[in-house]
């Protein structure tokens, strides 16, 4: 087991370092003369020349990209081109925000897709037909649509919570709690439509296996069966779909945090794109990466302990 932790560690760092660097070459090459847009288009050439060295531009590609590299090795992801705030200190305080509803979604997805999907592996007929309609329906719908209807019918016409900005956990349980809800939710319903998918397709299947029957056969009941037994040798394959949809949930993010008014990261990056500042993109890029290679990790430690030939492997 810690051979394997050591490969999926080395393995997620190599990625890491992969991600980082491409997007440093990328923003690199787009042409776009940032001094320029720093001090403005009333800006003197000598001012502009003299932010470029400031930021470090008039200097080799190679020379900057070790630079950046060496001080984000040392955990200092540098400081905004534009406003002079530190990357870690702006990361810090709008990563919560993002985890906080993509958790929330994933949270939601995972309880959701188990429960319709064992329902639809179970009573088959018109229910699983509409589970399937529904997940279809699910799949379509882009997150960004669902975050606009939630928030006109749920926030603003019937009040239930709140249409815009985020509650601090700390400050207010509750009112964080709220703030997330619609988000989260937004999030969860594609990722719920293609898990539940996967566990009525997985149910199914080691319903129909042998040992199934045998158990039948001693006299357990389905309800026994179903929770004890299938569910678990079920698993590994929505674990897998439910670690594809983190990453996308991570994406939609971005959009749903517009729509919601939320200050997370991918409000950050968003603003940082439009700008072209680079630092705080890079931070961004960096940091998402590493959420996700800890939570795939993650997933791959609990599908060890479901299948005991991953762990064998």
């Amino acid at each position: 087991m810690l051979v394997f932790l050591f490969r999926r560690i080395a393995a997620g760092a190599v990625l890491v370092v992969v991600v980082a660097t491409a997007t440093f070459l990328l923003l690199s090459l787009t042409g776009t003369n940032v001094a320029r847009n720093v001090l403005g288009e009333t800006a003197s050439r000598s001012a502009v020349a003299a932010k470029s060295h400031e930021l470090g531009l008039d200097q080799p590609l190679v020379e900057r990209y070790w630079h950046w590299a060496e001080q984000a090795a040392q955990g200092n992801l540098g400081s905004s081109w534009f406003t002079g705030d530190s990357v870690n200190q702006s990361l810090t305080d709008t990563l919560p925000v993002t985890l906080s509803v993509v958790l929330a979604g994933m949270l939601v997805a995972a309880v959701l897709s188990v429960l319709v999907g064992t329902a639809a592996a179970l009573r088959g007929g018109w229910v699983d037909r509409l589970v399937q309609f529904a997940a279809v329906l699910g799949t379509a719908v882009p997150s960004f649509l669902i975050a606009l209807v939630l928030a006109v019918t749920l926030a603003v016409q019937l009040g239930w919570m709140p249409a815009t900005g985020y509650v601090d956990l700390a400050a207010s349980p509750g009112g964080w709690l709220r703030s997330i809800t619609l988000p989260a939710l937004s999030l969860a319903v594609g990722a719920t439509a293609a898990t539940a998918m996967q566990v009525r397709g997985a149910l199914i299947d080691v319903l129909r296996a042998d040992f199934v029957r045998t158990l039948r056969s001693r006299g357990l009941g389905t309800r026994s069966i179903v929770f004890r037994h299938a569910l678990r040798n079920a698993a590994p394959p929505a674990l897998t779909v439910l670690a594809l949809q983190f990453i996308g949930l991570i994406g939609g993010a971005v959009v749903v945090e517009k729509v919601f008014g939320l200050p997370g990261i991918g409000t950050l990056a968003n603003s940082a794109a439009v700008r072209g500042d680079a630092p705080v993109l890079l931070g961004t890029v960096v940091v998402t990466v590493t959420v996700v290679v800890a939570v795939n990790l993650l997933l791959d430690i609990a599908y060890g302990w479901l299948n005991p030939k991953v762990r064998v492997s």
